[in-house]
């Protein structure tokens, strides 16, 4: 059987999706106050998904993801989950098509830069989401509440570009990327 065949790609997809609902309860086992904001566990799988699985399996992730994890845990809240999946969309469709369409993959310091842009375009996304929102709904401060969402998320950009990176180099390396 094919490293890249559909059962694989379906079978990594749902481990992915499970890891997205899962890591954010381990992270929120800290006790520390909106972990989930501070440090954006759900992220790192769905971003994983677009170098893994590129740009057609990561948004259905990302969409997935948190809807599956609001009806298990209530996380995100109902207010912020519209918000969650479009976010979650945009990363997974951009580092699937950064890495593999755009072809970073074949450059030295692909991941990073993916990961970068990747970001970039799902919290410009976000802020666009919520300035829409606000505005549709009469709401002040939608800008605002966009870049309190990146400067509070700081900690988990860090966190991803920790993390993200080592993973994709060594799924590379193992022939799980080609």
């Amino acid at each position: 059987m094919k490293r890249d065949s559909k059962t694989i790609k379906i079978a990594l997809g749902a481990m992915l999706t499970a890891l997205s609902i899962v890591l954010p309860q381990v992270f929120h086992l800290t006790g520390i106050p909106q972990v989930g904001a501070v440090f954006l566990p759900m992220h790192i799988p769905v971003l994983l998904a677009g170098f893994l699985l590129g740009p057609v399996y990561a948004p259905i992730i990302g969409a997935v993801a948190p809807i599956v994890s609001h009806l298990l845990t209530n996380m995100p809240a109902a207010a912020r989950l519209p918000f969650m999946i479009i976010e979650l969309i945009a990363y997974g469709l951009a580092s699937g098509l950064f890495y593999h369409l755009f072809r970073l993959k074949e450059r030295k310091f692909g991941a990073v830069i993916t990961l970068a842009l990747s970001m970039l375009v799902g919290r410009l996304i976000y802020g666009l989401a919520l300035v829409i929102a606000a505005e549709f709904f009469g709401i002040e401060g939608g800008f605002m509440a966009a870049v309190t969402a990146t400067v509070t998320g700081v900690y988990g950009i860090v966190l991803q570009f920790i993390t993200i990176p080592p993973i994709v180099f060594a799924c590379k390396k193992g022939g799980f990327i080609k």
